[in-house]
């Protein structure tokens, strides 16, 4: 974002402070040359009004208690590209805001205009957002050279040297645990623990005592202390793999963690600080989720701050060949027997199929190849099995 000056509106503006006294004030000097004009308790509200509605202007609070407020222009950035933030502090007493000011005058008064300028929100635009000569070459255990897939490997090397909170969003069988150790081995961090924890595995009886510890006799059955997923992760990564599936009540004690970076084990008022970087997954649409009250909106912006979503495989076709001969060459290697080749009835085959299950059911489909194949060197099309075979696809090339 770049400092530029604010210009007299008469599009919506939204205040963002825990303030009230200070939200009252912005309200009375903007006297009618915006319409309308909301206030909002902190940034999870501002964001949530900021995705129902059309606004021109947001005056932010660097205060806001909820969110970090450089997390929310992060935010702001992407999803609503064009609209103007004016920065408040709430700890300057003569702070006064008129929407005809000069970026000079408005830091004069403790205030400083910014203006978003990334291309329309998505995905589909970063390629549009990110150096040229950032890296594009495949991540650790990674295969496909599409355009698709060299957005998202551009998009995690620029990421990993920081400690900005990631969510990777993608069906099922994308390779999300893939970008999330890639992010990993790539930071500073690499040399430190990768802490993976599956949201959806663990009872919700039990995420409280496996997340954050627990001491000897905290409860029945607590025979002895154990340090929690999260601590165990200090200094190095937590992955939280299908965060969606948290409960309501573990998702505010984890939101607590994220903006305190503290943790307290069961059985002790000891508070404990954790430096911790985290990468959480989702194969469902958390935005959507937390629209419906079903996610903690305030969580999801959390770990939102700079999303990377993997595109389905039937998106990048021309990564299905490369990744099959890949399944291929390495089953072989396990069995200590040559790689057989696909013949080209088979890739049109492959070509063809939509993969609901992604990556991870053409692999399954080509470790079935391999074992049909028996001791020949050329994989056909009658070794193709397909858990929900797909008519069209099996159809002979007229």
């Amino acid at each position: 974002m770049t400092t530029m000056p604010v210009v007299s509106i008469c599009g919506g503006a939204l205040i963002a402070s825990a303030n009230s006294a200070l939200r009252e004030q912005v309200v009375h000097r903007l006297n009618g040359r915006c319409r309308p004009v909301q206030q909002a308790l902190g940034g999870a509200d501002a964001l949530a009004q900021l995705e129902k509605g059309k606004w021109q202007l947001l005056f932010l609070d660097r205060r806001i208690p909820d969110l970090d407020s450089d997390e929310v222009i992060a935010i702001i950035q992407r999803r609503f590209p064009g609209i103007q933030v004016v920065m408040l502090d709430s700890d300057t007493p003569d702070a006064e805001a008129d929407a005809s000011c000069t970026a000079d005058e408005l830091s004069a008064r403790g205030w400083t205009a910014r203006q978003t300028s990334l291309t329309p929100t998505g995905l589909t635009q970063t390629k549009q957002t990110f150096p040229a000569s950032a890296a594009t070459e495949p991540l650790p255990g990674m295969i496909g050279t599409s355009a698709a897939m060299q957005r998202v490997y551009r998009m995690v090397r620029l990421i990993a040297p920081r400690l900005t909170t990631v969510l990777i969003a993608g069906a099922t069988g994308t390779g999300k645990e893939l970008v999330a150790r890639a992010l990993h081995a790539l930071s500073p961090r690499a040399a430190k623990p990768l802490v993976v924890v599956n949201c959806a595995a663990i009872p919700e009886t039990l995420l409280e005592s496996e997340l954050f510890g627990y001491t000897r006799g905290a409860f029945t059955g607590a025979v002895q202390s154990q340090l929690g997923r999260i601590p165990a992760a200090h200094g190095g990564t937590l992955f939280l793999d299908e965060v969606s599936e948290l409960p309501l009540g573990m998702q505010a004690k984890l939101l607590r963690f994220l903006e305190q970076k503290e943790i307290q084990r069961l059985g002790t008022s000891e508070i404990t600080r954790v430096d911790v970087r985290v990468i959480a997954a989702s194969n469902v649409d958390l935005a959507s989720r937390a629209a419906r009250h079903e996610f903690r909106q305030d969580l999801f912006y959390r770990l939102s701050a700079f999303p990377v979503e993997l595109p389905a495989l039937a998106e990048r076709p021309a990564d299905i060949a490369p990744l099959a001969e890949h399944f291929l060459a390495c089953m072989a290697a396990a069995m200590g027997t040559p790689a057989p080749r696909l013949d080209g009835e088979a890739l049109r085959i492959l070509a063809s199929y939509p993969w609901h299950g992604n990556v991870r059911e053409l692999q399954h489909v080509m470790e079935r190849a391999s074992i049909l194949v028996e001791s020949g060197d050329v994989v056909e099309s009658a070794h193709l099995f397909f858990s929900h075979p797909h008519t069209l696809a099996l159809q002979p090339e007229s």
